[in-house]
């Protein structure tokens, strides 16, 4: 479970002159999972290596390798737009059983 802040989107809500966008904001599900991903390697990671995490993970969603649950709703779209307020929780759930691999040592 990764729990990421979500940012206000304060151009739509002042441009729309809709109080609900300070309070709910409308993100892309792939933007989700950028935040995820600095979170976890931190802000000291690598550009590149943040970029190759996001190509691998947006590759596997896309594929069906798994799906991403956000705050309880299951995304398998990574350009799916969601709303989420203040925060947003990702797990993340495979679709295919993980082989147990056998090791013989002989």
């Amino acid at each position: 479970m990764i729990r990421v802040p979500v940012p206000i989107d304060l151009g739509t809500a002042v441009t729309a002159d809709a109080s609900a966008f300070a309070l709910a904001t409308p993100i892309r599900v792939v933007t989700l999972l950028e935040l995820a991903i600095a979170r976890v390697l931190g802000g000291r990671a690598p550009q590149d290596k943040r970029e190759r995490a996001l190509r691998t993970t947006v590759a596997g969603l896309r594929a069906g390798s798994f799906v991403v649950d956000v705050d309880g709703r299951r995304i398998d779209d990574p350009d799916r737009i969601v709303v989420c307020s203040g925060s947003a929780t990702l797990r993340f759930f495979a679709l295919r059983g993980v082989k147990k691999v056998s090791h013989s040592f002989e």
